[in-house]
């Protein structure tokens, strides 16, 4: 048995797999996700996984250099783009790297995603809580 944090199969072949600049989204339960992107749906009921639990899991275990999220996300939802933000301030911290910043419009979010490797939807119900995640290299 795998003996890091994330232990979910489809999502460690993902990380493994991923190379500088690759993108992931990981979003809310009712992201629209289209046929050609890879979906891995966490999702059991409302809630369950949380985004903020899932974002912790894929940063322990994912160097990011970047991040895009919807402008909306902080206007409707405060408390969960704050949060967002402590926790990648606390993998800056952590690794001693930038993560990059961008805010886009829900729109331009949602076509973003598209070029993601893979979306993995969470049970999370808020809304707007969202974010795509580039690979960084950890040299």
């Amino acid at each position: 048995m795998k003996k890091s944090t994330l232990i979910n199969s489809e999502l460690s072949y993902l990380v493994a797999t991923l190379g500088h600049t690759d993108e992931i989204t990981i979003c809310d339960a009712g992201l629209p996700i289209s046929d050609h992107v890879q979906r891995i749906d966490l999702a059991l009921t409302h809630g369950v996984p949380s985004f903020l639990e899932t974002v912790r899991v894929m940063l322990s275990e994912t160097c990011i250099e970047g991040v895009i999220m919807a402008e909306e996300f902080a206007q409707v939802s405060p408390e969960h783009h704050q949060a967002l933000l402590v926790e990648l301030e606390l993998e800056q911290a952590k690794t001693d790297k930038k993560i990059h910043i961008q805010y886009i419009t829900h729109e331009q979010f949602k076509q973003r995603s598209e070029q993601s490797r893979a979306i993995v939807r969470t049970g999370e119900c808020t809304p707007y809580a969202n974010v795509i995640f580039q690979s960084g290299v950890v040299f």
